[in-house]
């Protein structure tokens, strides 16, 4: 039986659509084989989100890509402890090539797999990849290709626009619409995790529901066993009794016939006696 590494890598590496039924069978043999804790950890991996997926693909098909993409990351982050303006904006410009050209793969990937990725989807993969080169725990996560869903960081912002100087005072109406803007990304993003959630709740429901009518399957195998092996055992015993009625019929017979052998006996002994004393008074 594999451990739980083997699986979630085998699981993330499928077609959602095939995740839920994959998960149920290593279940399955876990359970076999005894081992509850296994069993119960396979049961709480979440079925990812298309977006997810494709992130977990790129991991696995375009791993020298993803990890140039993570080099670009901590570049960023050196760069931005400088307080380099000029390096920062040279590398968010390949921050955002490689970030492309990654988006572009996961929708063909996805594709040579019969799935059609959706925009949204394709957004959804940038987004996962920025914060990857922002965090790098999340650069991890993403490397080792098991994603249930996507991951988001604030990460580094535009730094292709950053200014060598700071510039003081502004446009109110500007500073309005950036804080509008950011509101409203902030709300995308929460009803993006409370869909993931309810996708990752209903994943789980599912599990779990597979999973008793698997026990359900097996309780009633069990039983319908047990119902022959009482059926074998009362027919055994049945059979016996009527052997052993017969045989005590037997012995019955026995009995008797034995009585009436024996009485035979006492009457032959009788006439023994009877023709010994005949035959000595005849000789006398």
């Amino acid at each position: 039986m594999p451990d739980l590494d083997s699986v979630a890598d085998a699981l993330y590496g499928l077609d959602p659509g095939d995740f839920v039924a994959a998960r149920s069978e290593f279940a399955a043999q876990a359970r076999e084989a005894g081992d509850r804790e296994l069993t119960a950890a396979i049961g709480r991996l979440r079925k990812p989100t298309v977006a997810a997926w494709m992130v977990n693909l790129l991991a696995r098909e375009r791993a020298d890509e993803l990890a140039a993409l993570l080099d670009i990351g901590a570049a960023l982050r050196t760069a931005q402890r400088r307080l380099s303006g000029s390096e920062m904006r040279k590398l968010s410009e390949q921050r955002r090539r490689v970030v492309a050209a990654l988006e572009r793969d996961a929708g063909r990937l996805a594709a040579d797999r019969g799935r059609s990725a959706s925009e949204s989807a394709l957004r959804e993969v940038g987004r996962t990849l920025n914060a990857a080169l922002s965090d790098p725990d999340i650069g991890e996560q993403v490397r080792q290709g098991r994603l249930d869903a996507i991951v988001e960081s604030d990460g580094f912002g535009d730094l292709s626009a950053m200014p060598l100087t700071v510039v003081r005072g502004g446009s109110d109406r500007k500073d309005e619409e950036d804080r509008t803007r950011s509101s409203r990304e902030k709300a995308g993003k929460r009803e993006d995790a409370e869909r993931a959630a309810r996708e990752a709740e209903i994943d789980e429901a599912a599990a779990a529901l597979e999973s008793a009518h698997s026990a359900a399957e097996e309780a009633r195998a069990g039983a319908a066993t047990a119902e022959q092996e009482l059926a074998r055992h009362e027919e055994e015993v049945a059979d016996l009794r009527a052997k052993l009625e017969h045989a005590e019929q037997q012995r019955t017979f026995a009995r008797r016939a034995a009585a009436e052998a024996k009485k035979r006996v006492v009457a032959a002994e009788r006439a023994v006696s009877a023709a010994e004393a005949h035959l000595a008074r005849t000789k006398n």
